[in-house]
């Protein structure tokens, strides 16, 4: 097996945290159980899908301010939060909330573009102003400087007896806006988020450019790459970059547990072999085997070696106990075999 570049840092992982319509709340309590599994096995973070009208979290923050009072080491995360369906005002509130009960630990992920079905929705999400919404950078710009602690209006000070007014979004959680994220996809979105000091969130979903060939790995390191070197141009030094993909180690399955993940992975393959859409996104295989065989396919894998962080994605409809085996197996094998060590 061929060395890698640098040892791993930092092992997460990434969960949907889907759940019966029938049963929610045992979806929910069943990703604060994994969340807790993760920090007893020494991951060094946790991070939440975000989905809206579908089966998964739809309310990540209130998630995580659950697991902050449930660990107290594992870092927790967004991977992430679509900025078309947020407020950032109340959500700077929110996050910011809920870093100060975490203790520092959130690491928000955000990305933007026009929410998803935008059309079924806009008219319940933005019933005034559906055709005048901004989801560009903009918005994440905003929700940045509220983080920050930038005065967002002139009017501030006592009022009457009881009432006094801030000029900034309170609470102000001091740190977190050093640990915003940005899900970016492309090479122009990797610069943006270098040259806007975001860290990045590097996922199994690329959008090459006109001029790459669909080799998703080698798109990947260029984006990763066009990022640092936006990040180191703009003074942001201490810019991350976490990488992604859907990882399956098989070192302690049973026999019918590597069955239904090999059927998983063969139904998602199709989707690999060529650019999917009018953008021609590419996405990347997922990983499954043994924990000496992803590492091996992970240290020749272009992408994986230009980070020394990861957020391994669990894949999406796995049974609690599947979970259980595959952290167990990435904190116990895989991780050490990339050279992390658990914290």
């Amino acid at each position: 097996m061929p060395d890698s570049p640098r040892p791993l840092r930092k092992l997460g992982f990434l969960t949907i945290g889907l759940f019966d319509p029938a049963n929610p709340a045992e979806g929910h309590q069943s990703t604060l159980r994994i969340i807790e599994l993760g920090e007893q096995l020494g991951f060094d973070s946790a991070w939440l899908r975000h989905r809206h009208l579908q089966f998964g979290i739809s309310s990540p923050v209130a998630v995580m301010a659950a697991a902050s009072q449930r660990t107290s080491r594992i870092e927790l995360g967004t991977a992430v939060t679509p900025m078309g369906w947020e407020n950032p005002l109340r959500l700077a509130e929110d996050l910011a909330t809920v870093d100060l009960l975490a203790g520092g630990r959130i690491n928000p992920g955000v990305s933007v573009g026009e929410p998803m079905h935008y059309d079924t929705v806009k008219h319940e999400l933005y019933p005034d102003s559906a055709d005048r919404e901004d989801f560009s950078y903009t918005r994440v710009e905003r929700l940045a400087r509220m983080i920050a602690g930038e005065p967002i209006r002139d009017f501030s000070g006592k009022q009457g007896v009881v009432e006094e007014f801030s000029s900034r979004v309170e609470p102000h959680s001091s740190g977190l806006r050093g640990r915003l994220w940005y899900g970016a996809a492309s090479r122009k979105s990797a610069e943006w988020a270098g040259a806007n000091g975001f860290n990045l969130l590097s996922s199994s979903v690329v959008f090459p450019e006109k001029d790459e060939e669909p080799d998703f790995a080698a798109i990947q390191q260029s984006q990763i790459r066009a990022f640092k070197a936006a990040a180191a141009a703009s003074g942001h030094a201490q810019a991350r970059v976490s990488q992604g993909l859907v990882v399956i180690p098989t070192d302690s399955a049973s026999q019918s547990q590597r069955e239904k993940y090999q059927r998983y992975v063969d139904e998602r393959t199709p989707r690999t072999k060529s650019p999917q859409g009018p953008k021609g996104m590419l996405f990347a295989p997922d990983l499954i085997g043994t924990s000496d065989e992803i590492a091996e396919r992970l240290h020749a894998h272009k992408g994986f070696q230009e980070v020394d962080e990861v957020a391994f994605a669990l894949p999406f409809s796995f049974d609690h106990e599947d979970y259980v085996q595959i952290l167990t197996d990435m904190a116990g094998k895989l991780g050490p075999a990339l050279g992390w060590a658990p914290a």
